[in-house]
């Protein structure tokens, strides 16, 4: 292949399965914390992000912009050239080389693990397609299959080699069952994540607009084995709640048009790609 040849298929935009390109929308925002959660109730990760001293990626520090950057990520895993993962994965590199445990850290943690970081991809690949399921039902098999491939990326757009995404979906599903056998949060997670999901680090007028709505979103989208971990309770009339609210929602957006429906995903997107071409920071 000519050096053309190999830099134009770098900067082809790929193939986006139904799944990746439907759950563009503004109702994910709401499932946005409860992803956090679940990445970060294997306590290693959640000591990391919890300790982090890059206080530019905090979110209970720097919430606009770590919304930004979370958006942003998942737009190019899902929707990016190869040059444009390259260009996230050498940016998120650089945050990740100071998030390590010190050598007498009761829980040893580093950014760069691969296992953790496989965890972190499942979780986004298993929110995403429940994110579609809430909105549109139950997929086809081969859409799930399409997916599912390309749900790879979520690791891929890190340091993961694809050679340890599960082999299929069969796989995935045992990957995933094991996982939850796995959950811990200790004092100093489980403090960090219920203030995440109570918006304790907003300004106390936002907080006491957003915070209990936040966190009847965060609980509804988590499953049972993580609620249980956070210590929370989830009533069946949460759930009857939860499920009017979904069905709602779900009315609303189709008949949303498509860019209003993708807002603010398609806006992050535009900013990132504007963002790599000027050679600015990303992450």
């Amino acid at each position: 292949m000519t050096a053309t040849g190999a830099a134009t298929r770098r900067d082809m935009v790929p193939e986006i399965p139904e799944i990746a390109r439907e759950t563009i929308n503004g109702f994910a925002l709401g499932a946005a914390n409860a992803n956090v959660i679940m990445q970060l109730s294997r306590l290693p990760i959640g000591r990391g992000v919890a300790e982090s001293t890059v206080d530019s990626g905090r979110v209970d520090q720097h919430p606009v912009k770590r919304l930004r950057t979370t958006l942003s990520y998942i737009m190019i895993a899902m929707q990016g050239t190869e040059a444009e993962r390259e260009a996230m994965r050498l940016e998120v590199d650089k945050a990740h080389r100071q998030v390590r445990s010190g050598p007498d850290a009761p829980v040893k943690y580093n950014a760069f693990s691969r296992d953790l970081q496989l965890w972190v991809a499942a979780c986004l690949f298993w929110g995403t397609e429940d994110i579609y399921i809430k909105l549109y039902g139950q997929p086809s098999d081969q859409m799930r299959d399409d997916f599912y491939r390309h749900g790879a990326r979520f690791g891929t757009t890190l340091q993961l080699p694809d050679a340890m995404w599960p082999a299929d979906r069969a796989a995935f599903e045992e990957y995933w069952q094991d996982g939850l056998t796995q959950l811990r949060m200790d004092e100093v997670t489980r403090k960090y994540l219920l203030d995440l999901t109570d918006m304790a680090f907003l300004p106390a007028p936002v907080r006491r607009v957003l915070g209990s709505f936040n966190r009847f979103l965060t609980l509804g989208f988590l499953p049972q084995e993580f609620r249980d971990e956070l210590g929370v309770t989830w009533t069946d009339r949460d759930q009857a709640r939860f499920d009017t609210y979904v069905r709602t929602t779900a009315r609303v957006n189709r008949v949303l048009p498509r860019p209003v429906r993708q807002f603010p995903w398609n806006v992050y997107l535009w900013d990132v790609r504007r963002r790599i071409r000027k050679g600015r920071p990303i992450v």
